[in-house]
């Protein structure tokens, strides 16, 4: 008979509760006591503060000590695909990822959760372990407002704030502990039965990409050639920052693309972290404010 596969211990739901109380520097360093690779993020914010982001991410506790030494006030961001993997679910004007979720869990696809999140958006996140001898690939479905955070991604945890889009301050707040075994999550097959290859019609290469259409740029993205490539990288990663997308979007979209021209991850983080430092957002308009949903 076949062994299940070997899961790291992830992070104990009480842990993540006790830190949710905490300052933010003495909550940095117990995710980083219990062997969670931690990184400052910009107070308010998703962005990071170190020079690589998230390759920067650490688990030495005398590291962690200093980032937060220099940055009191950072949020604290979480490397996910080594302890953890997590189903990110959006509230937002534009769409209500928790329909996806729905048709998810009739499906028996995300019941091994470990425990829930509620987002300064009042959306969710659900963490599940991570298996180390399958690293998961992060992906990201913004037609049904579903992201999977696994290897290469990362989240914001307690007790970090948030401003929404809405320009609220909300934070991460532990809201359910499973009372069942936690079991990894199958995030191939999620997103199979969420969004069907057949309804991920390929985006043709663009000579001059379309600066709206995140999708778009990362497909031209993909068509360059070396000698270009970090270049035009940078200039996708700048329309991303103008339309004030995270910084995580761009990693998730344009990180895969500039793989496929054979950039270093290295070189794809430092190209997308200098082009968010570069770029000047416009001035946001206001939107309504998310309807909030009881689950």
């Amino acid at each position: 008979m076949p062994h299940p596969p070997a899961t790291r211990q992830p992070l104990p739901p009480a842990l993540i509760a006790a830190a949710g109380e905490r300052t933010l520097a003495d909550a940095a360093r117990t995710y980083a006591d219990a062997g969670a690779a931690v990184f400052p993020c910009a107070p308010g914010a998703k962005r990071p503060l170190t020079t690589h982001g998230l390759l920067d991410a650490s688990h030495d506790v005398r590291q962690v000590a200093r980032w937060w030494h220099r940055w009191p006030n950072a949020n604290i961001g979480l490397a996910t695909g080594h302890q953890i993997d997590v189903v990110d679910v959006d509230l937002r004007p534009a769409g209500n990822g928790f329909v996806a979720l729905d048709a998810a869990q009739s499906a028996g696809l995300t019941d091994g959760w470990a425990c829930a999140l509620r987002t300064p958006s009042s959306g969710l996140h659900l963490y599940y372990p991570a298996v180390p001898d399958r690293p998961q690939r992060s992906w990201s479905e913004s037609s049904i407002h579903i992201d999977f955070r696994g290897a290469g991604g990362y989240v914001i945890v307690p007790p970090s704030r948030v401003t929404t889009d809405d320009g609220q301050v909300g934070r991460y707040q532990l809201i359910a502990i499973a009372t069942h075994d936690p079991a990894p999550i199958d995030a191939d097959a999620l997103r199979t039965l969420l969004v069907p290859p057949r309804r991920r019609r390929p985006v043709p290469a663009l000579d001059t990409p379309t600066r709206g259409d995140g999708r778009q740029l990362a497909a031209w993205v993909a068509t360059q050639a070396e000698g270009n490539r970090n270049k035009a990288l940078f200039w996708a990663a700048c329309r991303y920052a103008e339309q004030q997308l995270p910084e995580e979007h761009a990693h998730l979209l344009l990180g895969p693309a500039a793989q496929h021209t054979g950039l270093s991850e290295r070189d794809i983080t430092v190209t997308i972290r200098s082009a968010y430092r570069t770029a000047t957002p416009p001035v946001a308009v206001a939107r309504r404010s998310p309807s909030v949903v009881s689950r």
